[in-house]
């Protein structure tokens, strides 16, 4: 019993907080505790526009921050990293909310954090460095334009039109308000958005989006703005945990969207952690706990009112630029945050719809990086068409597809170039015929064999590009098969091969084989292409014993005159593909040739 309770207790204990991480948020704690402020100013307006975008309300997204700001901070695998509600996320919850509700929101965040701490604890954090990089930049650059165009309605001073996809929905909002235009509400959005680009090209380090927040506010309530629509009242406080709109009906239909957030949150997080290494010295974050910490608050956010959180790149990002050492960052601007939903509730209120509309624009503009970009592009033709089609994929159906539609394209284009590779070429065999060999009887030996040598993988993406043209060879009595280069072989691979053999034995031509490698030995046996090659011995440990194998043949069938000159030991040279023999012979048994 105790030996089963500590398998099962092992991998869970590495995955929760431990000592150093306290020591690392006592070494520092006044910088952190900046950092972290500054990572709340900056927070604040994001985390009211995602709430409000994902159909819940600002009070959903203020939540989110609160609660799965604090546990991922606590329980994740990065000292640096910063979660709350994202854009990403935002788009894949607007259509859950609009058919399920709250309470579908809360069932897929409880399924999803279920799923994240099963990921963690199969220690799945490592296959992050499996996505290429056009796909992470498609889905990037095809978020961005989601966000966007999510905020058209708002910046617009429209009411959002029902629907779930976002280029009707936006192009409905345009024709409400070409009937109507609301000037107010565009001028908000507009000054917001230009105020935060225009000053993070300035000043980098001041928080521009509250300042223009702040502004669009005072303006509104100032001037009498009545057609910028404010946030709306919001709760004093965080609601205490309840399951009361758990509906355990709707388990099975939302199965699917939970998988879609919680691979989402584990894509998003661990590219996002990846982002704050490579940005410190010294800082090294661990995939599984990232997983678990965000599995955590993905459970514990619905309960509280919120929606399912992910890492967000840009929140890290200022984090690590204002200085962050340790998870004091990140646990302090939960904490100031939490402090405004009770302190501070009646006057965020008052924020206008059309303000937040303006930071999400140019949050969706900021996250576009035109230089990676232009470098992937540039990259190769491959890499293009993966970016692009994961961009649209994510704008036209949503972003599970999105990078599934990626990774299917890019394993594709993958094992085409892998397949290219493969190749098959007829060699000259006459550099490794032994001595003693007339200049007449070369002649013959060239007139009646071929010799290919085929290189790379033999697998199902190219094999049948080459291998079929064997039975195409011209009239000869022996193919000579050289197989020592080839790098790997598959079911499909050794199938064509055996076709090809097939092929050429009908015709009457004998094919000998030369250098298979261990490797392969077994896909060979099992497709019965091996016992095909060792038909009367045809299989060689190195050319030179193929081609007196072959020369054999010749004499046997009266080619080539019989009692030709002796011929020396075979030299182990360039030339040779595998071990030769302690004391070769003219025509090795199988069993010899492939030890």
């Amino acid at each position: 019993m105790t030996s089963l309770f500590n398998r099962v207790w092992h991998p869970v204990r590495s995955l929760l907080p431990v000592r150093a991480d306290v020591r690392a948020m006592t070494r520092n704690p006044r910088r952190d505790l900046l950092a972290g402020l500054t990572v709340a100013i900056v927070a604040l307006p994001l985390a009211l526009g995602f709430g409000v975008s994902s159909g819940l309300g600002a009070e959903a997204g203020l939540a989110t921050a609160v609660v799965a700001g604090a546990l991922a901070a606590l329980f994740g695998g990065s000292n640096l990293q910063v979660s709350g509600p994202t854009g990403a996320m935002t788009v894949v919850l607007v259509p859950i909310v609009a058919q399920y509700g709250p309470g579908g929101v809360l069932t897929v965040g409880l399924l999803a954090g279920a799923m994240l701490i099963a990921l963690a604890l199969l220690r799945a954090g490592k296959y992050m460095q499996y996505v290429p990089a056009p796909v992470v930049e498609g889905f990037t650059l095809g978020i961005a334009c989601v966000i966007g165009l999510q905020q058209i309605p708002n910046a617009l001073g429209v009411p959002k039109p029902e629907g779930e996809r976002v280029l009707s929905v936006t192009w409905r909002a345009v024709e409400e308000f070409a009937q109507a235009p609301n000037w107010t509400a565009v001028t908000l959005a507009v000054s917001v958005a230009a105020i935060m680009l225009l000053g993070a090209h300035w000043k980098p380090t001041i928080p521009f989006s509250i300042v223009a927040v702040i502004a669009a506010t005072v303006a509104a309530q100032l001037f009498h703005l009545d057609a910028a629509a404010p946030i709306g009242t919001l709760p004093a406080g965080l609601p205490a945990p309840s399951l009361g709109f758990l509906d355990p009906s709707a388990l099975g239909s939302l199965l699917a969207p939970a998988v879609a957030v919680a691979a989402l949150a584990a894509l998003e997080s661990l590219l996002s952690a990846t982002v704050a290494d490579g940005m410190t010295v010294g800082q090294k974050h661990d995939p599984d706990r990232e997983l678990f910490g965000q599995g955590i608050a993905n459970l514990a956010a619905p309960l509280f009112g919120g929606v399912p959180a992910t890492a967000a790149i840009a929140r890290t990002a200022v984090n690590v630029r204002t200085g962050a050492r340790s998870r004091l960052a990140a646990l302090t601007h939960a904490a100031v945050l939490a402090v405004i939903v009770f302190a501070a509730a009646p006057l965020v209120s008052r924020i206008p719809l059309a303000a937040l509309a303006g930071v999400l624009l140019a949050t969706a503009i900021r996250m576009v990086e035109v230089g990676a970009l232009r470098a992937m592009v540039k990259a190769t033709r491959s890499d293009a068409v993966i970016l692009v089609l994961t961009a649209a994929a994510t704008l036209a159906l949503d972003l599970v597809y999105a990078v599934i539609i990626g990774l299917v394209v890019a394993g594709a284009l993958a094992l085409r170039a892998v397949a290219k590779q493969a190749r098959m070429d007829q060699v000259d065999f006459i550099p490794d015929l032994p001595g003693g060999h007339s200049d007449e009887e070369r002649a013959l030996l060239a007139e009646h064999i071929v010799a290919y040598r085929i290189d790379g993988p033999v697998f199902f993406a190219g094999a049948h590009r080459f291998l079929l043209e064997l039975s195409e060879v011209a009239d000869v009595r022996v193919v000579i098969l050289r197989l020592s280069r080839v790098s790997t072989m598959d079911a499909t691979g050794a199938l064509v091969l055996k076709d090809a053999v097939q092929k050429l034995n009908r015709r009457g031509i004998v094919v000998l084989s030369s250098g298979i490698r261990d490797g392969q030995l077994q896909v060979l046996r099992s497709t019965g292409t091996l016992e095909l090659l060792r038909t009367e011995g045809r299989s060689y440990a190195t050319t030179p014993e193929a081609i007196a194998g072959a020369r054999a043949y010749l004499q046997g069938q009266g080619v080539l005159p019989p009692g030709a000159a002796s011929e020396g030991p075979v030299s182990d040279d360039a030339t040779h593909e595998g071990p030769v023999p302690a004391e070769p012979t003219a025509r090795p048994s199988t069993e010899e040739a492939l030890r």
